[in-house]
């Protein structure tokens, strides 16, 4: 199979990559949307909410990610799932797959472990996850692929490396910690999860194996360099005299002066 079908079969398969991963990624959404909107008649989801280091909270590593306080809360957050996790889907459909439920999960068990004694809710924890995978993939991967989905993951959400530190009252660094650090070990875990695209492979690449033009018996061709005669080698032999030094003549008693 030549090269050419190669990267038309690779293309297809990006494209069909790029459908699915919209879709899901939209539909998560839309399951986000439908839970803020229908947060009047559900009444108080409070019990569903994150709680660090109470038995209680432990429900909240599983549903937190699911409720946002605000619709400015919902919108941050779901656009940025809606960029990021297309992006993931698109370039690493292997490794997004097995990624997200260990973002989900390690996120929020290190809120859990680390939080402040307050109710954490959002999926911001699931946003820095995506935006940290795709970042260390693709510095450890550094094919074309992956250095262009870090790039587009920091062109668009560069500043969540500032959001895992403490900034504003009221927000959850310690979700956006704990989504930082499950990001970098899913990285590391499934750098090798996709296979690399074909590599476009130029011309002079095969010129070495191929004849000039008219010199199909290779007649006229160069020869390589360890063919090539050497018509001078260097020898060891000394090509000079060397003249012995002999030191100054010490002055006598009678040469000095008085």
């Amino acid at each position: 199979m030549s090269m050419d079908s190669d990267r038309v079969q690779h293309a297809e398969a990006v494209r069909g990559h790029f459908r699915r991963a919209l879709l899901a990624s939209m539909a998560f959404v839309a399951l986000l949307g439908a839970v803020f909107h229908a947060g009047p008649w559900l009444g108080d989801l409070r019990f569903l909410a994150l709680v660090p280091l109470e038995p209680s909270g432990l429900v909240g590593v599983l549903t937190a990610p699911l409720l946002h306080g605000s619709a400015g809360h919902w919108l941050a957050n779901s656009t940025a799932l809606l960029i990021l996790g297309t992006l993931l889907g698109t370039v690493y459909p292997r490794a997004a797959l097995r990624a997200l439920p260990l973002l989900w999960l390690l996120s929020g068990a290190i809120t859990w472990l680390i939080g402040r004694p307050s109710f954490h809710i959002g999926a911001s924890g699931l946003t820095h996850g995506l935006m940290f995978l795709l970042l260390f993939l693709g510095l450890l991967r550094r094919d074309k692929a992956a250095i262009a989905a870090a790039l587009i993951a920091f062109f668009f959400y560069g500043g969540m490396l500032l959001t895992v530190l403490p900034r504003e009252p009221g927000v959850s660094w310690e979700y956006h910690l704990g989504g930082a650090v499950a990001g970098v070990l899913a990285a590391f875990l499934w750098r090798r999860a996709d296979p690399e695209p074909p590599r476009k492979r130029y011309s002079w690449e095969d010129e070495e194996d191929e004849p000039a033009p008219g010199d199909e018996d290779g007649e006229f061709a160069l020869p390589r360099p360890e063919e090539v005669p050497v018509l001078w080698q260097r020898t060891d032999e000394p090509r000079g005299v060397v003249l012995p030094f002999r030191p100054p003549r010490r002055p006598r008693e009678d040469d000095r002066g008085d």
